[in-house]
């Protein structure tokens, strides 16, 4: 197998994304105000380094809402860079808790193969538009 210089397989989609990047160093940023206000006893750093880790998470969040994050699975080469934004995120990525928790849960008319017999309830949520083609490309 060839390997790049970073050593990982050429195809591999290392995920570096804006958000991801952003919620990493205000997470790194909290835990360290966090950890060293418990060595030095002051609480309320303790309590505001916790709540820098909490609202890192909400940073990422609101950052992969606006397409500065990643759909699950690989990327195509050309998306790969940390710089590109995802123009899917405001439809939602399909099977995504994030997108899911904020409303944006494509609805998918299911082929009707699939549902001929299948027992589906009318209105039910089909997601896999993007697995569809991810699985098709492999």
């Amino acid at each position: 197998m060839n390997r790049t210089d970073s050593g990982h397989a050429p195809g591999h989609d290392h995920g570096h994304t804006i958000a991801g990047w952003t919620g990493t160093g205000m997470a790194l940023a909290g835990s360290v105000a966090a950890g060293g206000s418990m060595v030095t006893a002051w609480y309320p750093g303790l309590a505001l380094g916790a709540a820098l880790v909490a609202l890192s998470a909400c940073t990422t969040w609101v950052l992969h809402l606006a397409g500065w994050g990643k759909p699950g699975g690989p990327r195509p080469p050309a998306e790969r860079d940390w710089r590109v934004r995802d123009r899917s995120a405001a439809q939602g990525h399909p099977g995504c808790r994030g997108c899911r928790l904020a409303g944006r849960c494509r609805r998918i008319a299911a082929p009707a193969a699939a549902t001929a017999g299948a027992g589906t309830l009318p209105g039910a949520r089909v997601y896999g538009e993007r697995a569809a083609e991810t699985e098709a490309a492999h």
